[in-house]
């Protein structure tokens, strides 16, 4: 058995993971995120590209019942980031679940969870620079998209490779403005469902209750909706890795968790009842313009399609600066425990900017594979990672419940923030992985994804315990 795997909870740290609030505590990544960074990060990570371009579908498919499947979905991410937060703030580390899963697990876990979100993540960076080049082409259909794309990602790669504060003040602004178009979104539709601007009418529970009823596609349609949004959630995680780099780790992660519960409620849910309550669950306009746009034309707001492009476009980019960033910390801290090429480890500035290189370069390349073969290799990429979000969950609820014992047995005072009702509430929640797990192996789309995911996931843990056995 590794040496890793018998190493005491409470003892020595991974290499890369920080003490405290101490200076550097032994870690040579910079504390350059101040409180300000943190929380707006935190805030804004939670508005999401797929909360705006995303939504439409799972709209479609649950109708009005959208609301309770974002809620159900809410509350999982809430005990899973509180599960998360409690880990976190007891030891803050740049490579977050992947060193709890080690940890508590084995190495083999940590490899599985860190990887798979790298890869996870560089995904999403050239899904992300994708959307934001068609975005751009259409204001400007003389260019070419993959201008755009080489713009993006040499921009927040180079972002990235300065001092970590240049990226914690790119999404303070980033997640500034998310919150601040969110939010007026959500003024203007209270006040619209209750008639409140001139020659709107009150909608009442008309378009709730019409058109087929609240699950006008019955529990299927509530199904699919389900999975859509548990998906829209995903990137709330790097919050915890962006806290290793922060002034005070353990506050961070704390004030973050604890305020998880009002910003899902409020955003997610909150816009999702808005959007259902003022028009029709089946218009067209919901898919094929998006549901904010579709909301915003029908208040009759002067050039709704453009206000909400320029608002995807933002989430876009802030999504690819966050992903690129949490990609090379999680790099870095899998090299730094010896689950990586030794070469990409080398950290200059307090930036592990190798690391960065190679985690923009993967995102490009992923770029360049969309082109070539869109409906091939791209596709597979994309169902690789599929299901990545859930087996990340899942790796976090079996390391608390092994992590909190010998927490309150060897180090009671780091338990800053507990998880509600453990070890219940734990349980409730890896049921809950388990049974979306389960419901996407229904869903011919989902069920690809889900087998693409597992093999992954089964040559992570083949590969190490083929290295364990080694040593």
């Amino acid at each position: 058995m590794s040496h890793l795997q018998n190493r005491r909870l409470a003892g020595p740290a991974p290499a890369d993971e920080t003490d405290g609030d101490a200076p550097h505590g032994g870690s040579p990544l910079a504390r350059g995120l101040k409180q300000r960074h943190l929380s707006m990060i935190a805030l804004g990570g939670v508005i999401g590209a797929g909360l705006f371009v995303g939504s439409g579908a799972g709209i479609a498919a649950a109708g009005p019942s959208i609301v309770v499947a974002y809620a159900l979905s809410g509350v999982l991410v809430m005990l899973v980031m509180r599960m998360l937060g409690e880990m976190s703030a007891a030891n803050p580390a740049s490579g977050s679940f992947s060193v709890h899963a080690e940890r508590a697990i084995g190495p083999w876990a940590g490899f599985t969870a860190g990887w798979m979100f790298w890869t996870l993540l560089c995904v999403g960076v050239a899904a992300e620079a994708i959307g934001a080049a068609s975005i751009m082409t259409g204001w400007f259909p003389q260019t070419s998209s993959w201008m755009w794309v080489l713009l993006f990602m040499a921009a927040f790669c180079g972002t990235n490779l300065a001092a970590v504060g240049n990226f914690g003040e790119f999404e303070f602004w980033f997640a500034a403005l998310k919150v601040a178009a969110i939010s007026l979104f959500l003024v203007l539709g209270a006040l619209a469902i209750l008639g409140v601007p001139p020659g709107t009418d009150a909608p009442g529970t008309a378009n709730l209750t019409g058109d087929g009823g609240f699950l006008p596609h019955g529990t299927n349609g509530l199904v699919v909706g389900l999975l859509t949004s548990v998906f829209a959630y995903g990137g709330l995680e790097t919050v915890t890795i962006a806290a290793a780099e922060s002034e005070h780790p353990v506050r961070g992660v704390a004030s973050a968790v604890r305020t998880a519960m009002w910003r899902i409620a409020v955003f997610y849910v909150g816009s999702m009842l808005v959007i259902v309550t003022l028009i029709p669950w089946s218009d067209p306009a919901v898919t094929t313009s998006g549901p904010y746009v579709a909301v915003l034309d029908h208040l009759d707001i002067p050039a709704a399609g453009q206000l909400m492009n320029v608002i995807v476009l933002i989430a876009l980019l802030s999504a690819m600066n966050a992903n690129i960033y949490g990609s090379s910390r999680m790099a870095y801290s899998l090299i730094a425990r010896g689950q990586g090429p030794k070469a990409l480890g080398r950290v200059s500035g307090g930036v592990p900017r190798r690391a960065v290189i190679a985690s923009s370069a993967f995102g490009f390349v992923a770029v360049l594979l969309s082109y070539w073969w869109p409906e091939t290799v791209f596709t597979w990429l994309l169902n690789m990672v599929g299901a990545a979000v859930l087996v990340v969950w899942g790796f976090i609820a079996a390391a608390q419940l092994r992590m909190r014992r010998r927490l309150e047995r060897e180090a009671p005072e780091k338990l800053v923030v507990k998880m509600w009702a453990f070890p219940a509430l734990t349980w409730v929640a890896l049921a809950g992985v388990l049974a979306i797990l389960a419901l996407m192996a229904r869903q011919d789309d989902t069920r690809v994804q889900l087998y693409f995911t597992g093999g992954l996931a089964l040559i992570g843990y083949l590969r190490q315990k083929a290295l364990t056995a080694r040593t």
